[in-house]
């Protein structure tokens, strides 16, 4: 009887002795775990380049670590790196919504990284192009296109301008918006990646020129910002108050008793009204509340009516308040900042356009409430509205936008374009208190006050509540979780910026310029391989990808 030999440790082998199918792909994956882990790191580098961390220059080192990573790579292969960069950053960037569940942060991490994936394989197929820094910086606009629209009206979290909103490359939205930012910031970050490919030798020798050339360029995209104007000279001024009540507690369940946060702001405004009598304060032409700060429906509550009604009174200027009201029907409410006058009571309102999903609305809510039971507790769907937020607020033109749609470009430029003088981010960052979620918003409207040459005044429940100046510095802030009061003047503008005058159109440029270089990279692949029917006499385990060009 034959004695079979068992060969221990050693991987099953097919009849001709090659290594079998399974073998060969556990090689793959163990091969590929560096890339791997190389690619989660940049994220998490990426992610410290936010607020509360500020940490900007890490936003240059982790666009150009994801374009290395995915050089030379097939698309599949570059889809995954993508992926292991994009689950880890925004994990980090997202960890706020903890207080909501880990689930909740995971899920909308998974589904965001999705789109740092389609990235990867865009930046591999393009790799291969003559001038591929470019089109690399294109395709992170192409990114963020699709994923501050798609799903469900988009989630703009973690754009790149928004770790850039005080740092060299910010002026530049005034040219072009956030966009514009963005792009500056890739093509940075890539043409290092670059620099480096050329200082390490890959390919063809080292080539120093080529990299200094290429660090050069680096420095020109962060630079080229010191020489755009920003326009700040006010037409006029206006005397601000911005109240910040506090809530009795933060997280999910921050109302506390019916009429607690109301109570809060409206005594606040009658405590500034009493100082400004007794000659310790000056009187404000108008006063701003943050949303939610009525936590019950004026128009259907006579108690929160007077109340509101009795503190604007005691100020004597027009004040801008913010509540939920009735919507259309009894399955609707509306988020709603409404002027309210001392003499003539409740005005003109404005109702937010962009509900956020699962937080504000729930989507396909009969199928997920049986599962998803948390869901129940978002008890009537935010109803959006339908027009902008430009108000007439006592002697001001105001663009009112509500919490998270200070992140949506059309939303802000939209109130800008209709008339807009002053812009005010009415929020309530309550249930995200000490979780850096508020800093993060506070970033996003400092590159609105830039990229519209507006002033910005945040008024939040329990903070952030800041006055922002056209050029972007913070003129006052609150601390969170604080009752506080803010006075500033600041300036009414007309004027526009290059960026309010060219709309969407640097945005829309840029990502179909993306959009066609992958498609170049396609067509340039399909005509680098071998005619059908060649015989491939490389030996097992040779690599077969194309060699990168340009080395």
């Amino acid at each position: 009887m034959p004695v079979t030999q068992e060969r221990s440790g050693t991987a099953p082998e097919t009849p001709d002795g090659a290594p079998g199918r399974g073998a060969r792909a556990l090689a793959r994956i163990r091969a590929g775990l560096p890339r791997t882990g190389l690619a989660a790191l940049a994220g998490l580098l990426l992610a410290l380049a936010f607020p509360p961390f500020d940490l900007w220059p890490l936003s240059l080192l982790g666009v150009g670590a994801l374009a290395l990573l995915t050089r030379g790579r097939t698309a599949r292969q570059a889809a995954w790196t993508g992926f292991a960069f994009g689950l880890p950053f925004f994990l980090m960037l997202l960890s706020w919504l903890r207080v909501v569940g880990w689930d909740a942060t995971i899920g909308l991490s998974v589904v965001e990284a999705l789109f740092l994936a389609a990235l990867g394989s865009g930046l591999a197929v393009t790799s291969r192009l003559p001038g591929w820094p470019l089109w690399g910086a294109c395709l992170w606009i192409t990114q963020e296109w699709a994923r501050d629209r798609m799903p469900l009206g988009g989630f703009p979290w973690g754009r790149l301008a928004f770790a850039n909103t005080a740092t060299p490359y910010t002026p530049l939205a005034a040219l072009g918006g956030a966009p514009l930012v963005t792009f500056a910031v890739a093509l940075s970050g890539s043409l290092l990646a670059w620099a480096a490919l050329r200082v390490a030798g890959r390919g063809t020798g080292r080539r120093p020129v080529a990299a200094a050339v290429a660090a050069l360029g680096a420095v020109a995209a962060m630079l080229a910002g010191f020489l755009v104007p920003v326009p700040t000279a006010p037409a006029d001024t206006v005397k601000v108050a911005v109240i910040q009540g506090n809530v009795p507690n933060p997280g999910m369940d921050f109302l506390g008793r019916p009429m607690m946060v109301l109570n809060n702001h409206a005594a606040a405004t009658e405590k500034l009204a009493e100082d400004i009598r007794a000659g310790r304060a000056e009187k404000p032409d108008l006063v701003i509340w943050p949303e939610n700060s009525s936590d019950l429906d004026p128009f259907s509550d006579p108690l929160a009516y007077a109340r509101i009604d009795e503190a604007v009174r005691a100020i004597g200027v027009p004040t801008l308040v913010g509540t939920l009201v009735d919507g259309p029907d009894e399955q609707h409410v509306q988020n709603e900042g409404i002027v309210w006058d001392p003499r003539t009571g409740p005005g003109a309102s404005y109702t937010k356009q962009h509900p956020v999903p699962f937080g504000e609305y729930v989507p396909f809510r009969d199928q997920l409430s049986k599962v998803i039971t948390r869901l129940q507790r978002v008890a009537r769907d935010f109803y959006p509205g339908d027009h902008n937020g430009v108000m007439q607020l006592g002697p001001a033109r105001i663009g009112d936008v509500i919490c998270f749609e200070v992140a949506y470009d059309e939303i802000v430029r939209d109130t800008v374009d209709k008339g807009a003088r002053v812009l005010v981010v009415q929020t309530n960052n309550a249930t995200y208190a000490k979780t850096g979620q508020p800093e993060q918003q506070l970033a996003m409207s400092r590159l609105r006050a830039v990229e519209h040459g507006r002033a910005v005044l945040i008024a939040a429940t329990s903070g952030i509540s800041a006055v922002i100046a056209p050029d972007g510095s913070v003129v006052r802030r609150t601390e969170e979780l604080t009752a506080a009061e803010l006075s500033a003047t600041v300036p009414l503008r007309d004027g526009t910026t290059v960026a309010d005058r060219v709309g969407a159109a640097p945005e829309w440029t840029l990502a179909v310029a993306g959009l066609l270089a992958c498609a170049g990279g396609v067509l340039l692949a399909r005509r680098r391989r071998p005619a059908a029917g060649a015989t491939d006499t490389a030996p097992a385990g040779t690599p077969t990808g194309t060699p990168d060009a340009g080395e």
